[in-house]
């Protein structure tokens, strides 16, 4: 990061706005303090994100690696100027007096856990995707933040893409005609890691780490960074990151949950490296609209890089492929015409995102947040359902009204999965 602008504290002030809605004036003016649980790679991505913004104080730091908590401490000192608080237990970093908000970047299988208790406590959060590692924990989760009414905002950067607003606005404008198929992919070579089993780090509390997930073997093929492999914690590269795509796709089409769900592949090229298919097709069926996802991680990739990382949508009178910083579009029957666009997102969208969060948080009002929870659990149940379609491999029905899965046993048994015996779920 180049910009680092913070807002110092003011002093506060007693002050009297007449009217119904009244705002205090320190909610503008000082600083609001955040407690950050999870404080790998991504989780001090969104704090050096929200610092960037400004008007925050990373006051307390979690992590159950030793290592991480004091690496991160380190840094967030040398960029606030204030040393956080640390903890190796977010239930004691959530106790903290004057604490306003939390940022959860946990590993999936926490999610739940931690924001219905932060829910709880009355703090305002920003969390990861996916919302959570299963469906039942999703619909928890939602139910709690409705009823506590806390701020949450839920890191769907890719909504602050302005090439993808652009995409939804040439779509909405009729340009490119009633669309009737969509194609997502990301295709890249994965490299798992040491597939080795061994002790963990001196530094890493294993079990901790693994939480109300089972606890398997330690290798780093699963541990920082390599999670989001394992079907165990991170549950695949479509949940991970392509859910990022399917979320876009949604809110450009203004589509919910699809109604039916087909996806097949494999684990081929990476056979006993990962737990997840490295190579994955998809069919999301909204309406009368297919989405398709799909994904290879080996071997060579597109031939125009370009394509790797996308989205097609195909329309009657024309086709798009959008990125998060490229419009192409083609007119039907000028397929050797295409125009492109490069459209980058001034100020970042991860600054972007996380502006939104913090102005809600200030102004109490959540109006202003473009990924809800409840838009998250959609998202997420999505690629979630996906990923029980492959493992079943069965067709999934979703039934909208009741929120299961239809005519389905076994795939309906994945909703939701058993905690480990020290844990309770939600719900």
């Amino acid at each position: 990061m180049n910009r680092r602008s913070f807002i110092k504290k003011t002093a506060l002030g007693s002050a009297a706005m007449a009217g119904a809605f009244y705002v205090p004036v320190f909610a503008n003016r000082r600083n609001i303090k955040v407690g950050l649980i999870g404080a790998g790679w991504y989780g001090m991505v969104i704090s050096e994100a929200a610092l960037d913004v400004g008007g925050v104080e990373i006051a307390a730091v979690c992590d159950v690696d030793s290592k991480h908590l004091r690496e991160s401490a380190d840094k967030l000192e040398q960029i606030q100027g204030i040393r956080p608080k640390t903890f190796d237990d977010y239930q004691d970093l959530i106790e903290m007096n004057g604490l306003d908000a939390v940022f959860i970047a946990t590993p999936p299988q926490w999610h739940a856990l931690q924001f219905i208790d932060a829910c709880k406590k009355g703090l305002d959060i920003f969390i990861e995707k996916p919302l959570s590692y299963d469906v039942m924990e999703g619909l928890a989760m939602v139910e709690m933040a409705e009823q506590t009414g806390n701020i949450v905002a839920v890191g769907f950067q890719r909504r602050q893409s302005s090439a993808f607003k652009h995409a939804q606005q040439f779509i909405e404008g009729g340009q490119a005609g009633q669309i009737r198929k969509v194609v997502a992919q990301i295709h890249y070579r994965a490299e798992p890691g040491d597939t080795t089993i061994q002790d963990p780090p001196e530094s890493l509390d294993w079990d901790a780490w693994c939480g109300p997930a089972p606890k398997l073997p330690y290798r780093p093929s699963i541990g920082h960074l390599s999670w989001r492999l394992e079907k165990e914690y991170g549950n695949g590269h479509l949940v991970d990151w392509g859910i990022h795509h399917i979320d876009i796709i949604r809110r450009t089409l203004g589509l919910s949950i699809p109604d039916r769900i087909h996806a097949t592949g494999g684990i081929y090229a990476l056979k006993d490296k990962i737990t997840t298919p490295d190579t994955l097709n998809a069919t999301l069926q909204f309406g009368d609209l297919p989405v398709v996802w799909q994904h290879r991680m080996w071997g060579s990739l597109e031939e125009n890089p370009v394509f790797n990382n996308g989205i097609f949508y195909h329309g009657e009178l024309a086709s798009l492929f959008v990125s998060d910083n490229r419009f192409i579009t083609w007119q039907t029957g000028e397929e050797n015409r295409k125009k492109e666009v490069q459209i980058p997102t001034e100020g970042g969208m991860q600054q972007l995102h996380m502006k939104e969060f913090i102005d809600a948080v200030k102004r109490r009002d959540s109006s202003g947040i473009s990924s809800s929870v409840q838009d998250a659990f959609q998202s997420s149940t999505a690629v979630q359902l996906a990923a029980i379609s492959y493992e079943t491999e069965s067709v999934v029905q979703w039934d909208h009204q009741d929120q299961t899965i239809r005519n389905n046993p076994e795939a309906t048994a994945l909703l939701q999965r058993e905690y480990r015996s020290q844990w309770v779920r939600p719900g």
